[in-house]
């Protein structure tokens, strides 16, 4: 694709493009019950909020009262925000930007400034945080005086090589040590991807041999350290078909130092208190992640607070059942284990690699299991936090998912304020929502990634490409920012 010229598609669309801009589609997953890969979507029409609620006698979220909704918002920041959203549900628009993003142009100084520039301007600042941690700390400031939480993410990923892992950690540090320097409260989370201390390379070939071990127990990892369950018995094993090579002397040392960077920054965190949560890859390398995740979660506790989160997809067949494993597993050792819960961010890479190998996907047949999953996932989680034992952040941007949740979680007992249980959207993302859960009396976080724009890329392509289904959900929250916005206008000129 980098190498094209043209984009034929992007063009031939250009006609419907320019009609986007006059409308609003709408296609949120939550009313999407079909196969992932079906055309035949619907535009539903959102009008009373109770239409979208599992019980409409228990509002535990309100969506009607938009000046409460959006108290402390400033009417720029609504007005940017509406429109950035309208932009990112266009999808010719993710076409045309995806394909100039990945195109041979990005090589040519001027062309990249001015396009750099562009999305700097726009979606960076939307839905990042800043390019250092200077600029975090706005950031972070402004979510505290609406009542929101920030989830700290360096948007470096895939290492090349130990210097590059260094750099990360160092960075990681840097930023659990700003945590601390915050306001109380104002901070949820530092994120740690795995793959920016650990080449992915490294990271596919240990979970090679861990998928083997699973198969062969007998079959010997010297490097191994105590760990959690990893698999189920619907765990995809179709990525390592042949007994691996053990690992090299080099590849040895690199490991250990990979443990020794991770072990850094729970040490520091541990003495900050400042809470970890690392984030999930592809199931190629997941099982070495959950491996680094729960070695670490062993040994870095405080009392009954987990302070590592290990991060589930929902979208993945096995996604439940390895979470109780692992789960209970920790409850019999006395391990406090806290789990992120996500839906999924890569639906297309599964899908391709498992079919080009002869394998069914190891993601849900359909958008509804998958929210079906996630809902039982979450379901599971709470039953537990309300007996006392683990945590967990209910990520999502499903209104659906989030009032079945705050609702379990209130007919449970379970405090809004606790720690053990938090809600969380995307920066730029969810807004409503956000705060609809904030003033219910939950505690709320959003998502900031950070990092120079260029570095940044990555993260805001694979929501463009993975999430179209998300930005489409981005509707609702423009309903909500419009009906503010008017709102506001009314009282301006009466």
């Amino acid at each position: 694709m980098a190498n094209k010229v043209v984009c034929p598609k992007v063009f031939r669309d250009l006609r419907r493009f320019a009609r986007c801009l006059n409308t609003a589609p709408a296609v949120p997953p939550m009313n999407f019950s079909g196969n992932y890969g079906s055309t035949n979507e619907t535009t539903p029409t959102l009008q009373a909020t109770d239409q979208i609620l599992a019980d409409p006698e228990k509002k535990v979220i309100n969506f009607d009262d938009v000046k409460e909704l959006f108290t402390g918002v400033s009417t720029s920041k609504l007005l940017r925000s509406s429109l950035t959203l309208q932009m990112a549900s266009i999808e010719s628009m993710v076409d045309l930007g995806v394909w100039v993003m990945n195109s041979k142009f990005m090589h040519m100084p001027i062309f990249k400034e001015v396009i750099l520039g562009f999305v700097k301007s726009t979606f960076y600042e939307h839905f990042c945080a800043g390019k250092d941690l200077i600029e975090v700390r706005k950031t972070v400031s402004k979510l505290s005086n609406v009542g929101l939480q920030g989830m700290l993410d360096y948007g470096v990923e895939h290492a090349t090589e130990n210097e590059s892992c260094d750099q990360s950690m160092k960075v990681f540090l840097q930023t659990a040590e700003m945590a601390k320097s915050l306001p109380s409260s104002s901070v949820s989370f530092v994120v740690v991807k795995i793959t920016a201390i650990c080449t992915p390379k490294l990271l596919k070939r240990m979970s090679d041999l861990l998928r083997w071990e699973q198969k062969d127990p007998s079959f010997n990892l010297p490097w191994k350290q105590k760990t959690l369950p990893l698999f189920a018995e619907l765990s995809p094993f179709y990525h390592t078909l042949k007994i691996p090579e053990p690992l090299t002397v080099e590849e040895e040392r690199d490991l250990q130092l990979a443990h020794d960077r991770l072990q850094k920054i729970c040490k520091k965190c541990l003495e900050l208190d400042v809470v970890l949560l690392i984030d999930a890859e592809d199931t190629a390398i997941q099982p070495a992640i959950d491996y680094f995740a729960y070695s670490a979660a062993i040994k870095y506790h405080k009392d009954d607070h987990p302070l590592i989160f290990g991060t589930i997809q929902a979208y993945l067949k096995d996604s439940k059942e390895r979470m109780i494993i692992a789960k209970k597993a920790a409850e019999k050792i006395g391990v406090p284990m806290g789990f992120k819960l996500v839906r999924g961010a890569y639906m297309s890479s599964e899908n391709e690699l498992a079919s080009s190998l002869g394998f069914k996907s190891p993601i849900h047949d359909s958008i509804q299991q998958t929210h079906n999953c996630y809902n039982s996932c979450a379901e599971f989680m709470l039953d537990e936090i309300a007996n006392g034992s683990g945590a967990v952040v209910l990520a999502t941007h499903n209104i659906e998912s989030a009032k079945l949740a705050a609702s379990k979680a209130t007919d449970l007992g379970i405090r809004k304020d606790s720690q053990k249980l938090q809600f969380a959207q995307l920066y730029g993302m969810a807004e409503g929502l956000s705060f609809g859960l904030r003033n219910a009396g939950f505690q709320v976080s959003k998502y900031l990634p950070f990092g120079p724009v260029e570095q940044v890329m990555p993260y805001l392509i694979r929501r463009a490409e993975e999430n179209r289904g998300l930005l489409s959900t981005s509707a609702f929250d423009r309903q909500l920012m419009r009906k503010e916005l008017i709102r506001r206008f009314d009282v301006g000129t009466s």
